[in-house]
């Protein structure tokens, strides 16, 4: 319970960061920061899954050639 009220108080402070200042006379005006962000980190993101990705394809592959070899001993 205490995990999602925490949980619950970050993403209200989140929506609040980027909140422009002049809706409903509040708002830090974040947003154009957090897209520049998300735009500058949407390529290292996509390389690093891409890596996670090719990583357990080649462990299944060991995976399932260990298998073919104990199933014909």
């Amino acid at each position: 319970m205490k995990g999602l009220i925490i949980g619950l108080l970050i993403i209200v402070a989140a929506v609040y960061a980027i909140l422009p200042p002049n809706v409903l006379g509040f708002g830090l005006g974040w947003g154009e920061e957090v897209l520049a962000f998300l735009r500058g980190a949407a390529p290292v993101i996509a390389i690093l899954a891409g890596l996670v990705i090719i990583f357990i394809g080649v462990a299944e592959m060991k995976d399932r050639a260990e298998a073919k070899k104990e199933e014909q001993v």
